[in-house]
């Protein structure tokens, strides 16, 4: 992609821990991957993990965390393996999605980009706006785009 000056962006799954299936954390993976090319991706994404199981992860101030500008997460809580059980799909809770979706973006303010993976529709979508909307317009001094 850098060699053909092509915008790219790069989502990583991540376990309940904040863990890459892989084991490797997300930290690493991200420093890996910039200084394999030279930062080409333009911003990191988070997916396929409930936002409450891995808010914690982003409790660092460091440099890593800035780098993230979306979460597309699942609707339910339960981790990969547990999902990989279940014989209905869990769609979790989706008032306490958005919530949790809103509890993110006041950690992470720079975060621009909120979506649905597994268990989501467009009810967990409408909640991420009812919540999350307000506080990007209490952000709007930073004049950062959003998408939901």
């Amino acid at each position: 992609a850098k060699e053909v000056d092509m915008p790219i962006t790069i989502s990583f799954t991540v376990e309940k821990d904040g863990k890459l299936p892989t084991g490797q954390s997300l930290k690493e993976a991200i420093y890996l991957v910039d200084e394999a090319t030279d930062k080409a991706p333009l911003y990191y994404m988070v997916d396929c993990a409930h936002p409450s199981n891995i808010v914690h992860t982003f409790l660092a101030d460091e440099d890593w965390v800035e780098r993230i500008h979306g979460i597309k997460g699942n609707a339910s809580k339960k981790s990969h393996a547990e999902l990989d059980e279940c014989t209905e799909l869990d769609s979790g809770d989706p008032l306490e999605f958005g919530a949790d979706n809103q509890e993110l973006l006041c950690k992470m303010k720079h975060l621009n980009i909120f979506g649905g993976c597994c268990g989501t529709n467009y009810r967990h979508v409408e909640e991420i706006c009812k919540s999350c909307i307000p506080v990007f317009h209490q952000l709007e001094h930073n004049k950062r785009r959003y998408t939901v």
